[in-house]
């Protein structure tokens, strides 16, 4: 063995090694992407976390999966740019520092708009950078160069400038109808932010009194009593021929009996409760639409919070009542009064906040939308025109459906953290209009003016991320080099918050896609199948694994564990168990690399110094083996399948190096492998010589560099800390910018793998009788191979030693005569047979009455089954796959017994 050039310790200690070399990266500049280089761009900007956020699994998997494809082309002479950033996030920001001041007692209203912004800014500079950090300690390789903030003063510019421009073409418009109401955040929401959800509710059967009706009430079903303080018309379906005789007439309101008019329109559903709805077009999107129809009335009945009031319409009995503290109180009074015919349980789906989880409430209100439908067209053309591809295909039907089926965007937001809707109106003329700075005075006639006091959306900023963080709309060198992007990493719930829109303004406004492909990953899920949140308590803190088992075994555990297309398993119950097999590929791969590179000397030849002609057998086979997985773990990346990738590599290096290169070529590395005395005693063609040993150095080394190399994506920190050892490695040189390995095709050799893959069946098969037999593991065995073709037998007298060496044996003859004694036979898969002597191995007596007893046992369970099967009744009565399961049982059976009798002949059992 060469001396040594270093000591690794026993133990891989992550925490020893990940923040110094993540350092070093930075201070290398490895992440930093240049405008002005001439390579090929390669773009993925991050889905930015909301400023106030910290890391959960579900963004550890997404960020780490972004990670592995960003090291991947970096490696790949790409000039990489991953941007990274935060989102202002308004409606969860606003909430978070609402919260901390009403620990003082207070309220944003307290404060006043301009000390309340000013208090969440401060807030935000001190929390804001927290994400980032978290980050980096997993091993995220972002530009932190370029690290963007959707409130950033060039980042609000290209928000102003987007509604601007979305005003003068018209596509910006005040809007009164019926939108989402958080009571909760006091503002209005998307349908998308809308969550809906199904719950256990109920249905209350209310009856109107009718006046001159063909009956004294109509029956009506809702969900929602409270609101029929609200109602304006009772409506039938016209085609309904079981209420056309109440079209006309005139009901009552339960509780304040105000009349209101019984009515035909479309959109009832006859089969829905009675047949009769009330209409109540304040407070619900489809009512709204069928009072535009008949021109009634719309009156609001709940205040902004929820609470119930309206001067005439709701009595001093319910007035400032909480929504569902008035719903029950109206169901007592309908009972009261004999109007509550009865009640049902019923599962619908009701609408949440997705940041507070609070019911929303529908509610008529005026906002501020975006004209969606000339936005859709190009963004669904790209992805059927290919332009645009998503990943999993399967997301495509999803996308497709909700472009062809867009509704308008509402996009203001009744908050205070945010971008300000830049209209402004004149309190002189009436003037309105938007403008990309803040104007002192009107245009038009000079008088003071006030700017609208909502906010925009939070999504309305973020849909312009792929550009506005290059520079937009400034022609920066940033957005010439690096837009259109190229791949967007996010999960498939944000498909139409952000993917979706940012694909609609990349269009717009640049007339280009913003990445070509979009890959939806999986969820982060527990072992019973929920969503990872906060609020079930079931969820992991990326963090907390990091300082357990390191950044390395959160990664590899995620990417091995995530197959395309779907969910990511784990357990927040024991991160022992769960992130275990990341923890021990770590520790193989430093076990591994602690024997390889204590085994190099400090030079080592490179391959194409080599003599072909002195590459054995394992030699030709371990590089063609290395081409094969070059390729592989390639064509995985490239198409998404990280697990593949990862688990080809596990393959490669435990599997095939270690277990079997290594093995093979011990002999030729040790100590005194080269010297003449040594190589006398050998075979000739295990002779130890200066050459090969050279050969099996180099070999080594450059397996062992380029599957290092293959794994860096996945497991960045322990392959950089092994690749650093290598022989020949200069300070200067880092894993990180080292060049991804390139598949040399004079190095795959189809006919070494087929003849070392002789070998290794033949060993397998050896170690297989050893282990039937019981075989004591310090015993050595005789053994023949009766090759079956010439091919065959060059293999096996080639690799003779590793044979004897690997099966344990102290004896292997290939003239194919068996020794006169009991043994045992295998035949491998070309044809060749493989006898192994075991009399002296083992006691005979007692194994073959052993094995005897087994098959005794065996064919007594062999009758009982063969009864059964026989058995008429039990054939016609029992379920078809349990017959199914006996037959099968039972041919398994006939198999073990054969087994077990071809051992009982080939020991020689009476």
């Amino acid at each position: 063995m060469p001396e040594s050039r270093f000591t690794l310790p026993p133990q891989y200690d992550p925490h020893a090694v990940e923040r110094p070399l993540y350092r070093r990266w930075l201070e290398r500049g490895v992440f930093t992407a240049r405008a002005d280089s001439p390579k090929s761009p390669y773009v993925i900007v991050i889905p930015p976390p909301n400023v106030t956020a910290v890391l959960h699994m579900g963004q550890g998997l997404n960020n780490v999966t972004q990670d592995v494809l960003i090291r991947f082309e970096r490696m790949r002479g790409r000039e990489a740019l991953w941007l990274p950033g935060t989102d202002h996030a308004g409606i969860a920001t606003q909430n978070v520092v609402e919260r901390l001041i009403a620990k003082e007692g207070k309220t944003r209203f307290d404060l006043g708009r301009e000390a309340f912004v000013a208090r969440v800014w401060a807030f935000v500079r001190e929390t804001g950078p927290t994400i980032l950090e978290q980050l980096k300690m997993i091993g995220a390789s972002c530009d932190w160069t370029r690290t963007r903030f959707t409130f950033d003063p060039a980042y609000s510019r290209a928000v102003r400038e987007v509604f601007v421009t979305l005003w003068e073409e018209g596509l910006i418009y005040r809007g009164h109808r019926v939108i989402h109401w958080c009571p909760r955040c006091l503002t209005a929401l998307s349908d998308e932010e809308a969550e809906s959800r199904d719950i256990d509710g109920k249905l209350y059967y209310i009856r109107y009194p009718v006046e001159g009706g063909p009956a004294p009430y109509v029956t009506v079903a809702t969900t929602r009593p409270e609101t029929l303080l609200g109602d304006t018309a009772v409506a039938v379906n016209p085609t309904d021929k079981r209420h056309r005789a109440f079209v006309g007439k005139v009901a009552r309101l339960p509780i304040i009996d105000l009349p209101v008019p019984i009515i035909a329109d479309d959109a009832v559903e006859p089969g829905f409760g009675t047949g009769f709805v009330k209409v109540t077009p304040a407070h619900d999107a489809t009512d709204f639409e069928i009072g535009l129809r008949h021109k009634l009335e719309m009156p609001l009945v709940m205040t902004e919070d929820g609470r119930m009031e309206h001067p005439t319409r709701v009595p001093k009995t319910l007035a400032d009542l909480d929504r569902f503290v008035a719903r029950e109180k109206v169901v007592d009074l309908l009972k009261e009064r004999g109007l509550l015919e009865k009640v049902e349980p019923h599962r619908h789906a009701v609408r949440h906040c997705y940041r507070c989880d609070s019911v929303v409430e529908p509610r008529l209100s005026d906002q501020w939308f975006v004209k969606m439908k000339p936005l859709a067209e190009p963004a669904l053309e790209a992805y059927r025109s290919g332009a645009i591809r998503l990943v999993p295909e399967r997301w495509g039907a999803t996308y497709e459906h909700w472009m062809e089926n867009i509704r308008d965007w509402n996009i203001s937001r009744q908050l205070w953290w945010g971008h300000r809707i830049p209209v402004f109106n004149c309190a002189k003329c009436a003037h309105q209009w938007a403008d990309r700075e803040d104007p002192k005075a009107c245009p038009k006639c000079g008088g003071p003016v006030e700017q609208d006091p909502d906010v925009l959306d939070t999504w309305f900023s973020s849909w312009l991320w792929p550009f506005a963080t290059l520079g937009w709309p400034d022609r920066t060198p940033d957005l010439k080099r690096f837009y259109p992007g190229h791949t967007l990493v996010t999960a498939p719930e944000i498909l139409f918050f952000w993917v979706a829109r940012m694909i609609m303004a990349g269009y717009h406004f640049l007339d280009a896609r913003p990445f070509s492909t979009v890959y939806l990953h999986g969820t982060v899920r527990d072992t019973q199948h929920r969503k990872m949140s906060k609020s079930l308590g079931n969820g992991i803190d990326p963090l907390d694994v990091v300082r357990l088992f390191g950044a390395d075994a959160l990664r590899w555990t995620a990417i091995a564990g995530l197959s395309l297309g779907s969910d990511l398993i784990l357990d927040p119950n024991d991160l022992e168990t769960t992130f275990a097999p990341g923890r021990n590929f770590a520790n193989k791969l430093w076990n591994i690399g602690r024997f390889i590179l204590a085994q190099l000397p400090e030079r080592v030849e490179p391959l194409e110094a080599l003599d072909q002609k002195r590459l054995q057998l394992a030699d030709r086979w371990i590089l063609s083996r290395a081409q094969g997985a070059i390729s592989e773990v390639t064509a995985s990346l490239e198409t998404f399948r990280l697990d593949d990738a990862a688990k080809r590599c596990f393959d490669f290096v435990w599997k095939e190096l270690a277990d079997w290169y290594v093995e093979a070529v011990k002999p030729r590395l040790a100590p005194d492998a080269a010297s003449p005395s040594a190589a006398a005693q050998r075979a000739p063609a295990a002779s130890g010589d200066a050459a090969s040993v050279a050969a099996a150095h180099a070999v080594l080394a450059y397996c062992f560099d380029t599957v290092l190399r293959l794994l860096h994506p996945v497991v960045p920190f322990i392959t950089e800390e092994l690749w650093q050892k290598l022989p020949g490695r200069t300070a200067d040189e880092l894993l990180a910018s080292a060049a991804w390995p390139a598949r040399r095709d004079a190095l795959t050799d189809p006919r070494a793998e087929a003849r070392f893959a002789l070998v290794q069946d033949a060993i397998a098969a050896i170690r297989t009788i050893r282990a039937d037999y019981r075989v004591n593991p310090k015993t050595r065995l005789a053994a023949t191979v009766t090759p079956k073709t010439a091919e065959g037998r060059g293999a096996f007298e080639g690799e003779r030693e590793t044979i004897l060496r690997l099966g344990q044996l102290e004896t292997l003859g290939f003239d194919g005569r068996r020794a006169a004694q009991a043994g045992a036979h295998a035949v491998l898969a070309d044809g060749s047979e493989v006898f192994v002597a075991l009399s002296d191995a083992i006691d005979l007596q007692q194994e073959c009455r052993r094995l005897s007893g087994e098959l005794t046992r065996l064919e007594q369970q062999l009758a009982g089954l063969a009864a059964k099967l026989t058995n008429q009744q039990f054939v016609a009565r029992a379920p078809a796959e349990v017959v199914a399961k006996e037959r099968e049982k039972e041919r398994a059976w006939h198999d073990q017994r054969q087994v077990l009798a071809d051992k009982l002949k080939s020991l020689g059992c009476s």
